[in-house]
């Protein structure tokens, strides 16, 4: 078939990837000049096969009014008059129960769990290098409340099989030589040991060369316009190159949908209630100037739900949730948050040097990515993985491109469904 892909994140050149290996002729289409310039571009670092869970957490809304006035926050919220973003919120609150939240938990481990299976099938597959490291991920307690709390994540990682190991002080240590300066300051952890680290933007790009040598084309520098849809069957995309006024049809008989937080702008004309919405991160870029006092592999500093992750000759700090549309600006006071949260376990390092980034992260209410078919034939949807795309995205490709096919996924994917939302 031809399959058109709309963007060239992480999610879209994975399902291209994915897709054209499935035999397909396949089109990425992007108004960026080039994959991996948004989200993808400089997120934490982190692929959390084993550390992943839903925001929507029992105890988040009174965290979270704690949280608002705090100095260094890793929630902000900057409220306004849009129904979206209050429908979302509202939404995300009712996700905030044990029940719904073992529900989502389950859900986010099965399909990492199957991602971190054609991650490493992959590397081997293409031989591809990205700054990548397998020793684990290591969530950081500061106070016993916070270990203490580590417990029901612990119960969904046991339930699951996922391998984990709870940690006292000098196990944190073992694990993250460089914590021995700051042991007063922690009292342990919780260790992910399958999880894995790597740089999202050199594995997209790579990638994208893989995918371009099986005969995938990329249209970059191309707006999407709208969808071409007729008779309930969609027949490709409307575009428009960048200063050009005149709009082209491109056909197709599949469509898939990768377009992160901007995903239901363009499904909404057609009757597609998309409950994804913005909610940005920032990062921090940092050289390394002492080896002996960087990370091993990750670290999220669990009190200010910030990930410090080595990347290669590089230090990856990341996190923080702004809650304001969608806006690109880069606030100095969140700069100053990740500056603290680095330099106080991992002191030494020079933040005066460091690159200084922001993307909208595209989420959904439960935390759970949207996966599949719509009620449109022939349209289907890769998206809503929030701060899990890097993370999901071999297995979320794996399951498109056997569903955009007619094969039966090797995982349950029907509760991925945007029909979940009725």
């Amino acid at each position: 078939m031809k399959v058109i892909v709309l963007g060239a994140g992480i999610l879209g050149v994975t399902s291209a990837y994915q897709l054209a290996k499935s035999g397909h002729e396949v089109t990425v289409v992007d108004r960026q000049p080039g994959p991996a310039l948004e989200t993808s571009f400089a997120n934490a670092g982190e692929v959390s096969f084993g550390y992943c869970s839903p925001w929507a957490a029992p105890g988040i809304p009174m965290k979270a009014m704690k949280w608002l006035f705090m100095k260094h926050a890793p929630l902000i919220l900057r409220p306004k008059l849009d129904l979206a973003m209050l429908s979302w919120m509202a939404r995300m609150l009712s996700n905030c129960t044990s029940e719904r939240y073992a529900l989502n938990k389950s859900r986010m481990l099965r399909l990492a769990d199957y991602s971190r299976i054609a991650l490493a099938e992959l590397r081997t597959e293409t031989g591809i290098a990205y700054d990548e490291r397998m020793q684990g991920t290591l969530q950081l307690f500061r106070t016993q409340q916070q270990l203490d709390a580590s417990a029901k994540d612990v119960k969904a990682l046991a339930a699951d099989g996922i391998p984990y190991e709870v940690l006292d002080r000098d196990g944190c240590i073992r694990v993250e030589p460089a914590l021995r300066h700051v042991r007063d300051k922690i009292v342990g952890g919780l260790l992910t040991p399958k999880d894995e680290t790597g740089d999202c933007f050199k594995f997209t790009n790579a990638l994208a060369a893989k995918a371009e040598a099986l005969g995938v084309r990329f249209a970059y520098g191309t707006t999407i316009k709208a969808l071409d849809v007729e008779v309930g069957r969609v027949r490709g995309v409307i575009t428009a190159r960048d200063g050009d006024r005149e709009r082209e049809r491109m056909s197709a008989d599949a469509v898939v949908v990768a377009l992160g937080s901007y995903s239901p702008l363009l499904l909404k004309p057609f009757g597609i209630s998309l409950p994804v919405y913005p909610v940005k991160g920032y990062s921090l870029t940092i050289p390394i100037t002492d080896a002996a006092r960087a990370p091993e592999s990750t670290v999220m500093d669990e009190t200010y739900k910030i990930a410090i992750t080595r990347l290669g000759d590089r230090i990856r700090v990341g996190g923080m949730a702004e809650i304001s549309g969608y806006t690109n600006d880069l606030g100095l006071a969140r700069r100053s948050t990740l500056e603290h949260s680095v330099t106080d376990l991992f002191p030494g390092g020079d933040v005066s040097k460091a690159s200084f980034w922001c993307g909208l992260r595209p989420m959904t209410p439960d935390g759970t990515p949207v996966i599949g078919p719509t009620r449109i034939i022939g349209l289907f949807l890769n998206t809503g993985h929030g701060t899990l795309g890097w993370t999901m995205s071999t297995g979320s490709a794996r399951l498109i491109g056997d569903l955009v096919s007619g094969r039966t996924p090797e995982i349950d994917a029907k509760d991925l469904a945007v029909s979940r939302y009725g």
